[in-house]
């Protein structure tokens, strides 16, 4: 089956971002600023207040352009900045791509999943649509808990009814629980990778 010239594009520059952050990680971990968090934390902050905001428009970009999961980048945020500071980096930078997401998909409508999306995921969560006043309660859970598919459920309720206000709303207070829950599970599990 021919796949349209969108979604290979889009393909292709997914790959693309992947493979430059597979060479970051592999360069991270032979110069030994993966594996120190002090070196780490110097190499950030050589780049002063500039580095603070580049990691926040990172998570930004990758709520837009799914390269890795988010659940990483939380981490990095901890580690780099601390947990107040990096918490506070992660759901900005997060807040503001989900947000993003959602006027892509609100302008672009239904077609657009299908083009950053496998079809097994879209089948899976269609039927949260297919009920009116559904599909918000649903959202709103799965945004609040740290084990859906975050950046494609913001995609998708972009394409449904849903207002800019509630779904602002879900986002800026659900987003708080699972970015915790991720910086602290996935900072015990480096923790215990680097000591």
């Amino acid at each position: 089956m021919n796949q349209p010239i969108e979604k290979k594009a889009l393909q292709a520059v997914s790959l693309a971002g992947f493979i430059i952050c597979v060479a970051v990680a592999v360069w991270g971990w032979q110069t030994g600023v993966l594996t120190s968090q002090e070196k780490l934390q110097a190499l950030v902050t050589q780049w002063g207040p500039a580095g603070a905001l580049l990691f926040t428009v990172f998570q930004a970009v990758q709520v837009v352009v799914p390269i890795l999961p988010g659940g990483l980048g939380c981490l990095v945020g901890v580690i780099l900045f601390g947990p107040v500071w990096g918490f506070a980096y992660n759901y900005a930078g997060i807040c503001v791509g989900s947000l993003m997401a959602f006027a892509v998909a609100r302008s672009c409508g239904k077609p657009l999943l299908s083009l950053l999306f496998s079809e097994e995921l879209i089948a899976k969560y269609r039927h949260w649509t297919e009920e009116r006043n559904r599909f918000a309660r649903l959202f709103a859970l799965a945004i609040f808990l740290p084990v859906a598919p975050d950046d494609f459920l913001c995609y998708l309720a972009g394409t449904t009814d849903m207002s800019w206000r509630s779904y602002t709303a879900i986002i800026l207070l659900g987003k708080p629980f699972a970015i915790a829950l991720y910086s602290l599970g996935l900072t015990a599990v480096w923790q215990m990778i680097v000591h």
